[in-house]
Formats: C-alpha cells, structure tokens, sequence
C-alpha cells in the first residue's frame, strides 16, 4: 500500500505535480497515522511522525515521490458578520469561552461549524448570520501541534531537561 510520510506546506511545493487529490473535512485534516482513501477510490496510509494540520493545497508525501493534495471539504458552517469592531470582540469572546473553533475570514466575518445553539446567541449579541456549505480552516491554537517547534519546551522527554517545567 502506498504510504504518506511527510506534509509538503502548499507555499513549499511550488511546480510539483499531484498524482491525485484527497478532499477532507477539517476534522480529517489533523492526524498522525490512518489509512486513507483518495478521492478516485485509491487507498493509503497516512503515516506521520506526529498529528499534523494539513491545510487546503498542502501535498501529502508518499513513499513513491509522489503527491496527493489536500484540498479542504466544504461544510456546514455559519458565517458571523458584525456591525463593528466591538461586537466582532465581544461574539468572538462569547465563541471562545466555549472553546468553539473560529475561523476569521478576510472580509472580518467568524466562521464557525453550523450549531443551532450557537446561532442563537451570537444573533441575540446582534450579529447576522449566513449558513452555507465553505471550507473550514479556524485558527490555530488550542490546535496547535503539540511538540512543534515552538513549544518552547514545556513537554516532557523533548530532551530540553533543563528547561523542564520552567515557563519563559
């Protein structure tokens, strides 16, 4: 079975031609090891050193030199579009005290994935809200890839022991 084991960053991989495509949604598209299906039905395994986000455009290595890109599914979600600064501050306060992923869109507007609850409360704040079926790609954070580089060696066995348990 052809093997995937290293992420090629879309910006990195400039001129190089995919063999296929793999189109996930945003809950698939962080992972270390299972085994995956391309969009024309053929499988492989996704075999990463650690749990990766993969982003829309970014090229799946496979043991053969060849790419498979990732292209990012569209789903359920819900646009917020505020009337000014303030209640984009206050919906997105109100979003990230439930720890619910958020997307920032170029035009200023959150994304979210659609839930009715959450539709409510950021209408009741005074938002609009549009639901439409979009790519989802909400910030990193609470996201982030743990153990990456700019951990700045707050986990155990990074082999930073002198840094162990020391905050900067």
């Amino acid at each position: 079975m052809r093997k995937a084991t290293s992420v090629l960053r879309a910006k990195d991989r400039i001129g190089q031609i995919a063999v296929a495509c793999i189109t996930l949604a945003f809950d698939d598209r962080y992972r270390r090891r299972i085994r995956m299906t391309d969009d024309s039905g053929e499988d492989f395994l996704l075999d990463l050193v650690e749990a990766t986000r993969i982003e829309d455009g970014d090229g799946l290595l496979l043991n053969t030199g060849e790419i498979i890109v990732v292209r990012a599914a569209e789903e359920d979600v819900l646009d917020i579009i505020c009337h000014d600064a303030a209640e984009t501050a206050r919906v997105a306060w109100h979003l990230g005290n439930r720890h619910t992923p958020v997307q920032v869109l170029g035009s200023g507007a959150l994304r979210i994935t659609y839930d009715h609850v959450l539709a409510h409360m950021v209408e009741h704040l005074g938002a609009r809200t549009q639901r439409r079926q979009a790519p989802f790609a909400p910030e990193p954070g609470a996201y982030a890839e743990i153990g990456a580089s700019h951990s700045h060696g707050h986990l155990h066995g990074d082999g930073d022991s002198h840094e162990h348990g020391h905050h900067h």
